[in-house]
């Protein structure tokens, strides 16, 4: 992927996206194709594919995707499944018909069983039942994955998964009802302090673990791996399981390689946002994944290691969440 090289990124507004977007622009890539939802409807297959004989792009990151936390996961779960199946059909399938050079799909760490050994290798993809509250999304993912996988395998294209750990940072959904945990969590502890309540309450019992990965860190893995020698990128590729009898997939887990409760995490939030009060766990609302910790050994093993630290992405996103709403 050179600086003159035609990229495209769908999604480019969401947290993923924008990362990426930014990484790549300042590498010197100039030539990055961007679309609104307004603009190109990712889930219309006749649109894609105009838009792709028009700009022709050589490589392509898919971070276009319905995404959102436990609330939004239970309340739409049609629409996670629906809109997340046809978007990436339907992009996956225009880059094999447009002739791109390769490709970065990405889903997320909840691809793997509830019940994953810990820390999640890709090995362990397919090997148990998945959390049932964010199921129909994760599907979708393993279902994106296995389509990079079969059209690999059939039309020997160079099509990557990429599963990210839970993201945090500039443009992230602060959006109480469908946002992730960090991005609630900030904003619930900014706006206690503000009315100046006593306590900020928190879902769950405080105890899950999770992993969590700043987005700009993200998008320098996503770059980095698009930009891997063809002999480096191609072994990531996967392998044609009847020929091999190897369970290969085309996958690569991005992380950060350590993880903390939940309880740690609001602790931390509550001192970046300088509340005082109490913190309080309703146990009567769902916990998710007991853990989620990623196996990050294949990406290391292509040089790569994330370089910002929770506490300091933690002061960088809020800084970013104040300046939003200012």
């Amino acid at each position: 992927m050179q600086p003159d090289s035609r990229i495209y990124v769908a999604g480019h507004r969401g947290l993923v996206g924008s990362a990426i977007v930014r990484r790549l622009r300042a590498l010197g890539h100039e030539r990055i194709a961007q679309r609104t939802h307004a603009e190109l409807d990712l889930t219309d297959a006749a649109a894609v594919n105009t838009f792709f004989a028009s700009e022709k792009p050589e490589f392509v990151f898919l971070a276009a995707a319905k995404v959102g936390g436990i609330v939004a996961n239970n309340t739409y779960p049609a629409e996670f499944i629906r809109d997340n199946l046809a978007i990436q059909t339907n992009v996956i399938h225009a880059c094999w018909q447009h002739g791109v050079k390769r490709l970065l799909f990405l889903g997320s760490s909840c691809i793997y069983p509830r019940l994953a050994p810990q820390p999640m290798p890709e090995s362990c993809l397919l090997t148990g039942p998945l959390e049932a509250t964010n199921r129909p999304y994760a599907l979708a993912k393993i279902a994106g994955i296995e389509m990079c996988w079969s059209y690999n395998r059939q039309y020997g294209t160079r099509y990557l998964a990429a599963m990210p750990t839970n993201l945090y940072g500039p443009g992230d959904n602060y959006d109480l009802q469908t946002s992730h945990v960090i991005p609630a969590l900030l904003r619930k502890f900014h706006e206690a302090r503000e009315r100046g309540e006593p306590s900020v309450t928190v879902w769950g019992s405080g105890t899950p673990r999770r992993e969590f990965l700043y987005s700009d860190d993200m998008a320098d893995a996503c770059v980095h791996l698009m930009k891997l020698p063809e002999e480096r990128f191609k072994p990531l590729l996967g392998s044609d399981e009847s020929v091999t009898g190897r369970f290969e997939p085309p996958l690569v887990n991005i992380g950060v390689g350590d993880d903390l409760t939940i309880a740690e995490l609001a602790h931390l939030v509550r001192d970046v946002t300088g509340f005082v009060g109490d913190i309080v766990f309703d146990r009567s609302k769902p916990d998710g994944t007991p853990r989620k910790l990623m196996d990050v050994r294949l990406l290391s093993s292509t040089g790569w290691k994330a370089s910002t630290p929770l506490a300091q992405g933690l002061r960088q996103a809020y800084q970013e969440f104040l300046a939003a709403r200012s």
